[in-house]
């Protein structure tokens, strides 16, 4: 075989085989499901100038970070909040243990199969129905209980799962910023603890870049060691609306 014959199958085999990339990213379309419009052109602007090394905005991997709200960016917010449907999952719960529970609100109207309206709950309410829910359980357990709700749950309206219910768009950008050195991270104003487990299975973005509200914890020690237990107070509320 001629020299540039092995040399040019050389590098068509590479890719296959996995050493070296099969196509740029800037030879493909990194952003698919995005009209042809000025964000999209405006994000591929900035993402090619800040990995460019021999252009005068290059940022080194270290200092490339996106930060993303999640409500309504990442996953749909509508008619309600993911972390609320779980709430309400879990107050029906509490009320088949406690019925007492069901001579109040906002677990009247849960116990009664109602849609709990964020607009008359108020904040106080909303508060005390996420702490009622949020609480009572170890780190660990309320971890899986939500790792299990949002694998089994259904979203209201669509049917559909809930890790279903994201943007295609945002997951392609959110995709597009990794490939290219950036390190994606969420703030939101919703519980921390939640969307960690949320953000790490259908973003890919691991639960120490999620910040959001956190609720109290107080270690305990066990016959099997210490373990730390949810509390119903919040440690801090990350969100300017309240």
């Amino acid at each position: 075989m001629h020299p540039l014959a092995t040399i040019l199958a050389a590098c068509l085999l590479l890719p296959i085989i996995g050493g070296c990339t099969a196509v740029p990213e800037r030879a493909a379309d990194p952003l698919p499901s995005w009209r042809d419009a000025a964000a999209r052109t405006a994000i591929i602007d900035f993402v090619e100038r800040t990995t460019d090394p021999n252009g005068p905005d290059f940022l080194a991997e270290a200092d490339r970070v996106a930060v993303f709200d999640n409500d309504g960016t990442l996953w749909a917010e509508q008619p309600v909040y993911f972390q609320l449907d779980f709430a309400v999952e879990r107050a029906r719960r509490m009320v088949d243990e406690d019925p007492e529970l069901a001579t109040r609100e906002p677990f009247r109207t849960v116990a009664e199969g109602g849609v709990v309206d964020l607009g008359e709950l108020g904040h106080a309410g909303l508060m005390e129905l996420l702490l009622a829910t949020h609480s009572g359980t170890t780190a660990a357990e309320f971890t899986a209980a939500a790792r299990a709700w949002i694998g089994e749950a259904r979203h209201p309206v669509t049917g559909r799962p809930y890790p279903a219910m994201v943007y295609q768009p945002m997951i392609e950008l959110l995709a597009y910023l990794e490939r290219n050195g950036f390190s994606n991270w969420i703030v939101s104003g919703g519980g921390a603890d939640f969307m960690r487990v949320f953000a790490e299975e259908t973003y890919g973005i691991p639960p120490g870049r999620v910040i959001g509200s956190e609720i109290e914890l107080e270690h305990r020690s066990t016959p099997e060691g210490g373990v730390l237990v949810r509390m119903p107070g919040l440690e801090t509320l990350n969100d300017c609306l309240f």
